[in-house]
């Protein structure tokens, strides 16, 4: 018998959970990777110094895309507005930022042909990175596995079909993340 935070069924959701929250990961990665088009997942994480502490700047303002390549950037607290200006400049993005005292606008250049390689790589080494995290989730799952069947929890026959529950799940969530990079990846060679 099993005790109820041994029971296969939570182990399978709670995998599941885990290869999931692995793949939003990914994708939220894959949003702070700039493509030619403006966008607010692109700055929404930079720290921001705000008295005396650092903030994501999206607690400090509010985004807007008027155009396809200009970015708006509204500080709440227009006190505000030379630290993330300082923050942007100070980020890998490589842009940089024109304040006119109220707001902060961000003009996106077009990417060169060997700048978008350049980041159709960077973002196949963070897919990479989530299929990593999925598997290893697998892994840690199957540990488990073992060390309820060494206890007497589970029978080996049981163990298989979680198990195939396991490699089932895998696939699903590796094939997501192989859509999301797909649509990435396009994203970033569009001219």
């Amino acid at each position: 018998m099993t005790s109820s935070g041994d029971d296969p069924i939570d182990i399978v959701a709670d995998v599941r959970d885990r290869m999931h929250k692995a793949v939003v990961h990914a994708e939220s990665e894959f949003a702070s990777v700039r493509t030619g088009r403006a966008s607010s997942a692109l700055v929404e994480r930079i720290p921001v110094e705000y008295y005396g502490s650092e903030v994501p700047l999206q607690t400090l303002a509010n985004f807007s895309v008027p155009e396809a390549r200009v970015l708006v950037i509204s500080p709440f607290d227009k006190t505000a507005l030379r630290s993330i200006e300082r923050a942007i400049s100070a980020s890998d993005l490589g842009i940089n930022p024109n304040n006119d005292g109220s707001i902060i606008r961000l003009n996106f250049p077009p990417l060169t042909e060997e700048r978008r390689k350049e980041l159709v790589k960077v973002v196949r080494q963070r897919a990479e990175d989530g299929r990593v995290a999925i598997r290893g989730v697998r892994r840690s799952a199957r540990q488990e596995l073992e060390r309820l069947v060494k206890d007497g929890t589970l029978t080996t026959d049981e163990v298989e079909r979680i198990e195939k529950d396991l490699d089932k799940a895998t696939a699903e969530y590796v094939s997501e993340l192989e859509r999301a990079l797909g649509v990435k990846e396009k994203e970033l060679l569009e001219i």
